[in-house]
């Protein structure tokens, strides 16, 4: 049997991408799908805007099964979430606002990506520049 060494920092950070993504995806689905099947659409719904197509009432109104669906693994995974930008925050020595600010960012639908995006690009940075003072050489600029 081989042995292998796994490098915590980056598994941490590549969970870290994963959970902002999947996170992300789980936001855009409740802001867009869940909350307005729930109060916007149907007969029964607190706002009812419209009614529901015909056949499809029970996706729509307080009791729809998209909050079991989406919302419910969202909390879950939101809080996953949370704690993976710690394991991050603490390995990497983030402030806490930055920790803070990448934690609230699962908050708002598409910030997610942006900020994670963002900080992908820094942490690329760091690493470029640690293997240039590393080997003695100037950093490459960033564009």
């Amino acid at each position: 049997m081989g042995v292998f060494a796994v490098d915590k920092r980056r598994v941490s950070f590549a969970l870290y991408r994963v959970l902002a993504y999947v996170t992300g995806v789980f936001l855009i689905g409740l802001a867009f799908v869940a909350m307005p099947a729930k109060y916007l659409v149907g007969e029964t719904s607190m706002f009812a805007l419209a009614p529901a197509p015909e056949g499809w009432e029970h996706w729509f109104g307080p009791e729809s099964p998209l909050m079991h669906l989406i919302v419910m693994p969202h909390g879950y995974i939101y809080m996953v979430y949370v704690l993976v930008v710690l394991w991050v925050a603490l390995d990497r020595r983030w402030g806490a606002g930055r920790t803070l600010g990448v934690v609230l960012s699962g908050t708002i639908p598409i910030l997610g990506f942006v900020v994670e995006h963002r900080i992908v690009k820094s942490e690329q940075a760091e690493e470029r520049a640690a293997e240039a003072r590393d080997s003695g050489q100037e950093p490459a600029p960033t564009v």
